[in-house]
C-alpha cells in the first residue's frame, strides 16, 4: 500500500507532466485533468478502505534521499493526515470536473489545468510528508501555483495586488518556519517527523522550544491564517477564479491549522504551552472579527459575495486555532473536523458564489438583489443549505468542529488557565451567535424579498453542475449526521501524537 501512497502523490505531476507534450489541445488538457484528479482519488479512497485504526503511521516509504544532509523521503499517513489527504482529492477532481465548461479567460487551458494538478501534488505532499525539509518542499511547492491562478485567471484589476499580496505573505511566512525547522535539526540532529514527536521535546530546552514554536507558529498562522495575519486572504479570494477559491479555502488553509498539529504542538510542547493562550486569544478574535466584518459587508452595497466567504473562512478557522490551543485530545479531534466541514461547507459556497457570479455577470451584493427563491430555486436552496452549514447547525458538518472546540476550552490542557480558556469560549460563543447573524443575513438579502439588482442569466442549477456540488452536500450531511465515523479515524492518532492513553 505504501505504493499506492506514492501514486496518489504522484498522479496529477504525471498528468501536468502528460500537459507538456506537444499536440495536447484544450479539450484533451481538461480531460487529462479530470483523470488525473480521478486516480487521485481512487488511491485516496483505497487507502482509506485499507487503512487500519489506531496509533502509528500506516503505508510508510522511508528512503535516504540526500544522506550527507540527512534528508530521507518519508511518507505515511495516520488517522490525522488520511481525512485531509481524501479531502484534497475530492475538491481537486471537483474543480477538475468542473473546469470542463468553465474555464476563465486568461491563458491557454493547458496551463491552467497543469498549475492546479502541481497544486494538488504539493498539497498531498505536505499531508503525506515526514521528514521537515520534506514538508517544507512540498509547502512551497503550493504557492507557485496559486500565485499564477490568481494572477493570470483571477479578476481584472484586482488579481496583479491581491497575487503579489498572497506571495509576498506566504513565502515570507515560510522563511521563517523554515528557521525554526533548521533550529530544531541543529539540537536534535533529524528531520525525522516521527522521530521527533516520539521525543516530545527530549533533547531541547525550554528556550530553544519557545524560539522555534515561535518561528513555526508564525510561519503556518500566515497559512492558517490567523489574525491579524489574515489580510492577504479576502483580497485573494475576491480576485481568484472559482476553482482557486475552491482550493485556496478547502485545501491550502489546511495546511497550516494541519502544521500545527503534526509538528509544533507535539514536537515542541514545552513552546506549545507558551504560546497556547495567545493562539487562543487570536483565535477567538478571528471569529469576533471575522464576523463583524461579514455583518458590515452586508450593509454595504459594494460588499462582495466571495470577500462574505473569505471573512468566513477567518472566523471558522479561529474555531481551529481554539480547538489546538486547548493542548486537549478533544480540542485537537475539533480542530480536524472544523477542518473537514469547513472544506466541504467553504468549498460548496465558493462554487456557488462563482455559479452566481457567471449568471449576474458580478459578485457585488448591492447589483445582485434578492429573490433567489423565485428567480433561480434551486440555486437558492444550496446557497441556503450552504449558508445554515457553515453557521453550525446541528447535523451538518460545521457543529461538531466548533463543539469540541469549545468543549476542549473548558476543560484545556494542565498548565493553561481555566478561567482564561473559559473566557475564550465566552467569547466563540459569541462568534456563533455573529456567525448565524450574518449568514442568515446574507440567505435573507439574496433568496428572500423581491428581485432586484442585474437580471440573471442563463437557467437554475445545470446537470454538471450538479453533478460537481452533490458530493459536498451529501458529505455535509453524512459528516454532521454520523460525526463518529470521522472522530473513530482521528482520535487513536490524535492521542498517540499528544503522548496520551
Amino acid at each position: 500500500m505504501s505504493v499506492v501512497l506514492i501514486l496518489v502523490v504522484a498522479a496529477p505531476l504525471l498528468g501536468a507532466a502528460l500537459l507538456l507534450l506537444p499536440g495536447v489541445g484544450d479539450r484533451a488538457a481538461r480531460l487529462i485533468g479530470v483523470g488525473a484528479t480521478a486516480a487521485a482519488l481512487v488511491g485516496a479512497v483505497v487507502l482509506a478502505c485499507a487503512f487500519r485504526r489506531g496509533r502509528g503511521m500506516r503505508f510508510e516509504t522511508d528512503v535516504s534521499w540526500a544522506p550527507s544532509l540527512g534528508l530521507r523521503f518519508h511518507l505515511g499517513i495516520d488517522g490525522i493526515s488520511l481525512p485531509l489527504l481524501v479531502l484534497t482529492a475530492l475538491l481537486t477532481l471537483l474543480v477538475a470536473v468542473h473546469s470542463l465548461w468553465n474555464i476563465p479567460p486568461g491563458g491557454s487551458s493547458r496551463a491552467f489545468v497543469a498549475l492546479f494538478l502541481l497544486l494538488e501534488t504539493g498539497t498531498l505532499g505536505t499531508f503525506a510528508a515526514l521528514d521537515l525539509i520534506l514538508f517544507f518542499l512540498f509547502f512551497e511547492v503550493v504557492l507557485v501555483p496559486m500565485y499564477f491562478l490568481i494572477n493570470r485567471w483571477g479578476s481584472p484589476g484586482e488579481r496583479g495586488p491581491a497575487s503579489y499580496k498572497f506571495i509576498l505573505y506566504t513565502l515570507l511566512g515560510s522563511a521563517v518556519m523554515l528557521l525554526g525547522f533548521l533550529l530544531i535539526q541543529a539540537k536534535t540532529g533529524t528531520f525525522d517527523m516521527v522521530e521527533l514527536a516520539d521525543r516530545h521535546g527530549a533533547g531541547m530546552s525550554h528556550g530553544v522550544q519557545v524560539l522555534a514554536f515561535l518561528a513555526i507558529g508564525l510561519g503556518l498562522a500566515v497559512k492558517v491564517p490567523m489574525w491579524p495575519l489574515h489580510t492577504w486572504l479576502p483580497d485573494a479570494h475576491t480576485a481568484a477564479p472559482t476553482a482557486g477559491s475552491v482550493l485556496l479555502a478547502g485545501v491550502l488553509l489546511k495546511m497550516g491549522t494541519y502544521g500545527l498539529i503534526r509538528i509544533a504542538v507535539p514536537v515542541l510542547p514545552e513552546g506549545a504551552e507558551t504560546f497556547a493562550p495567545y493562539l487562543a486569544a487570536f483565535g477567538v478574535v478571528g471569529i469576533v472579527y471575522g464576523s463583524l466584518v461579514c455583518l458590515a459587508l452586508l450593509r454595504d452595497p459594494d460588499g462582495d459575495l466571495k470577500r462574505v466567504i473569505a471573512y468566513s473562512s477567518v472566523g471558522h478557522m479561529g474555531f481551529a486555532l481554539l480547538g489546538i490551543a486547548t493542548l486537549t485530545p478533544q480540542g485537537v479531534n475539533g480542530a480536524l473536523f472544523v477542518n473537514i466541514g469547513h472544506g466541504l461547507v467553504t468549498g460548496l459556497l465558493f462554487f456557488l458564489a462563482g455559479a452566481v457570479k457567471d449568471r449576474h455577470g458580478t459578485a457585488l451584493l448591492g447589483r445582485l438583489g434578492g429573490g433567489m427563491y423565485g428567480r433561480t430555486p434551486r440555486l437558492g436552496a444550496l446557497v441556503a443549505f450552504g449558508a445554515v452549514a457553515g453557521l453550525g447547525l446541528p447535523g451538518l458538518a460545521g457543529f461538531w468542529g466548533e463543539l469540541l472546540a469549545m468543549y476542549g476550552a473548558y476543560e484545556p490542557g494542565a498548565g493553561l488557565s481555566v478561567g482564561g480558556y473559559r473566557t475564550f469560549l465566552a467569547i466563540a460563543g459569541l462568534g456563533t451567535v455573529l456567525t448565524a447573524a450574518y449568514l442568515l443575513g446574507l440567505v435573507r438579502r439574496l433568496c428572500m424579498g423581491p428581485a432586484g439588482g442585474e437580471p440573471a442569466a442563463g437557467v437554475d442549477v445545470t446537470g454538471p453542475e450538479l453533478v460537481v456540488w452533490t458530493p459536498l452536500v451529501a458529505l455535509t450531511l453524512v459528516a454532521g449526521l454520523w460525526p463518529a465515523t470521522l472522530l473513530a479515524i482521528t482520535d487513536p492518532a490524535v492521542r498517540a501524537l499528544m503522548g496520551g492513553s
